[in-house]
């Protein structure tokens, strides 16, 4: 199966973080699924880390090096993802958030996430 894994769940994997639940884990660690992270993502925790916020203290270079260098398939954004947002509900404020849902529902790959609010939307996400 594939993947889309949300930034929380990206960095969560890289410093194995006790929040990541075992179900994550098994997805994260099984041979049989393709996972893939999304440019998006990168380019938050670089916003992110230059306002000094707590949990986007690392290297975004370092962050997509590691998940490149384990397996996981870098999302560009494309113009259909940017597009695709625009049918969204507004259910979530965040840009970062919607875009990954965006990219989820035209990819056609379920995206992994640990947000409640982002879990309301219809489409291919998973709360884990």
């Amino acid at each position: 199966m594939k993947y889309l894994v949300d930034t929380h769940i990206a960095l969560w994997a890289l410093f194995d973080d006790p929040r990541l639940s075992r179900t994550t884990h098994g997805i994260l660690s099984s041979a049989e699924n393709e996972l893939l992270f999304s440019v998006s993502s990168i380019w938050e925790i670089a916003i992110k880390r230059k306002l000094n916020k707590l949990e986007f203290v690392h290297d975004p270079r370092v962050i997509r090096r590691y998940l490149i260098d384990n397996g996981y398939e870098e999302l560009p954004v494309l113009g259909q993802h940017v597009v695709e947002v625009d049918s969204l509900p507004p259910i979530h404020k965040d840009p970062f958030d919607r875009i990954l849902i965006a990219q989820a529902m035209v990819e056609g790959i379920t995206l992994l996430t640990t947000d409640a609010v982002i879990a309301k939307y219809p489409g291919p996400i998973r709360k884990v």
